[in-house]
């Protein structure tokens, strides 16, 4: 599903990633793990879409990415990967459905069919009663499920989250958790999550330890 080839990248004269290989298969659910400075966001964002490397192939679903011009790769990302914030996100002055909709918006759906489809998903969530609340009316843990909802409403090949529970308690952490492998079993998505969280890297298919821009031989 995910295919990173040589992939480095610099700020200057500070080397983040010192080339980076790594393939995630269709349907794992793989955490990224490190010290703060090895990279692990910055591996994300290039997976993303969301910046480029100085060197190395991005592929995703068989497309390769990292030779796309702007405005393509803006009507793949939204079409094709789903993003998870460590902070919600969520746009104040919309309520929770409305939230949801608005990537369905952009990748063209009619009101119809937005609708519809945000709803399914807020119910899966558990939040069908809170679709007409604005975020400053939900919980820390509602708003990150209303994120999540979101993430997914163009039904994305990838989810790409980053620290999604680090802002949560315990009990919404470990709710949030549970409900990225129902999604996956739901859903059949691939989810690549950057964490510092131990439990969450723990119980995921697989976990990539990154040091100092590279990624730590053998990872599990």
């Amino acid at each position: 599903m995910i295919q990173l080839e040589g992939i480095t990248k610099s700020f200057g004269n500070l080397q983040v990633l010192r080339g980076i290989d790594l393939n995630i298969d269709k349907g794992e659910i793989v955490s990224i793990v490190g010290p703060s400075g090895a990279g692990k966001t910055t591996l994300l964002q290039i997976m993303g879409t969301l910046d480029a490397p100085d060197s190395g192939t991005v592929t995703i679903d068989g497309t390769l990415v990292s030779r796309m011009k702007e405005k393509e790769l803006s009507a793949f990302r939204n079409k094709h990967i789903g993003f998870v914030f460590q902070f919600h996100q969520l746009l104040p002055e919309f309520t929770a459905l409305e939230n949801v909709m608005i990537p369905a918006f952009i990748a063209g759906a009619g009101q119809k069919e937005a609708t519809a489809s945000a709803m399914e998903l807020l119910d899966f969530m558990g939040l069908s009663d809170r679709a007409g609340h604005k975020p400053n009316e939900l919980s820390g843990g509602e708003k990150q499920r209303v994120a999540v909802a979101r993430a997914l409403i163009n039904h994305p090949a990838v989810v790409l989250a980053d620290e999604p529970s680090g802002s949560l308690d315990t009990h919404n952490k470990e709710e949030l958790h549970q409900l990225f492998f129902d999604l996956r079993n739901r859903f059949g998505q691939t989810f690549v999550i950057v964490t510092h969280d131990e439990g969450l890297a723990q119980i995921t298919d697989r976990t990539v330890h990154m040091v100092d821009g590279e990624i730590a031989t053998p990872y599990v």
